[in-house]
């Protein structure tokens, strides 16, 4: 059997050929009975649109373009899926670009990339969607983009972002209720913005408390396992060490808990340890890590949604779409140790 063609949908929905592709790609304006028509005669026909073809009708390549500068396999996992929940029935494609964000050359790399590829709009995660140069070239050419929690200037395109500060700080607090005053907070890459809200939120909820900020007790990590390792070694072998450690991410927490089980110090009887996104590692080590959950996907969904708003000419309102993170208790916390008190 021929394959079906757009005319022969056009034929049986008994409209012309230009409605057909108003409503293969969803645009607004079509009468909800003409819509239903054709949908139907797509539906008898198996009618599957060619991409080239629909790309070269519309002068789009419906194609969108997801920039991310964190080396976490299953952040971009996470954002890639929640952006693909969207792109499919859309019927638009995703391209997955990584980005040295320190890379001078970054903005002109991403130029060329959208011209090269005839990106249609792009999404910018976290620490580039702070890059204002990179916002201003994209200006110039036109190309619409969003941002993932950005800290930067929000007022400049559509953004979606979640409560670090506040999740922090109800993390410490909850640590804070167990007995702890001790508590060791191990900040995330000086260069990611986003992050750097959750200490925040824990110094917050230290001064709530009347709990003294100790600068012995923060220390500087790089949002990897290895510099986890490295700043619990240091916060660890503290003649007055902590009885709880909240790291920035769960690779961090991850490599506190690697230097706990190593030095024979017991989670939790003897030390807490909190994180902060729940990624697959938070359940896959032992004891399971308490941890904040970061919508990471409904976040990439939405903002993947207000992009393909853009493009189809909608107004999308400032400010942002909020999306709340929440705690997740596990075994890696408990009260804190009675000598401590």
């Amino acid at each position: 059997m021929a394959k079906a063609t757009i005319d022969d949908v056009a034929a049986l929905a008994g409209v012309s050929m230009k409605t057909v592709s108003r409503v293969m790609n969803k645009e607004p304006n079509v009468r909800p009975a003409t819509r239903e028509k054709v949908e139907a005669a797509v539906a008898q026909l198996d009618y599957r649109p060619n991409l080239s073809a629909r790309s070269l009708a519309g002068n789009r390549s419906y194609l969108l373009g997801l920039l991310y500068g964190i080396p976490s396999a299953h952040y971009v996992l996470d954002i890639q899926e929640g952006a693909l929940d969207v792109c499919r029935p859309e019927g638009y494609e995703l391209l997955v670009h990584p980005c040295n964000h320190q890379d001078p050359n970054i903005t002109q790399e991403i130029v060329d990339l959208m011209r090269d590829k005839r990106i249609d709009g792009v999404m910018l995660t976290p620490p580039i969607s702070d890059n204002l140069a990179l916002m201003a070239a994209l200006k110039k050419m036109s190309v619409p983009f969003v941002r993932v929690a950005p800290t930067e200037n929000k007022s400049l395109s559509p953004y979606v972002e979640t409560n670090d500060q506040e999740a922090s700080y109800d993390m410490t607090c909850k640590l804070i209720a167990l007995g702890h005053k001790r508590i060791g907070f191990i900040c995330g890459h000086p260069d990611h913005r986003a992050v750097t809200l959750r200490y925040d939120g824990y110094k917050a909820a230290l001064i709530e408390n009347n709990i003294p900020i100790s600068a012995e007790l923060v220390e500087k990590g790089l949002n990897s396992f290895e510099s986890g390792e490295a700043c619990a070694r240091k916060l660890l072998q503290k003649k007055s060490r902590p009885t709880a450690i909240f790291a920035a991410n769960d690779d961090m927490a991850a490599g506190v808990m690697m230097v706990a089980h190593q030095m024979g110090i017991k989670i939790p009887q003897e030390l807490s340890v909190a994180g902060f996104d729940d990624t697959p590692v938070a359940h896959q080590i032992w004891p399971a890590l308490t941890t904040v959950r970061q919508p990471i996907q409904p976040m990439a969904k939405k903002a993947t949604e207000l992009l393909i708003k853009q493009l189809r000419g909608k107004d999308v309102q400032l400010p942002a779409s909020m999306l709340t993170s929440t705690i997740i208790v596990r075994e890696s916390t408990g009260v804190a140790p009675k000598k401590s008190n």
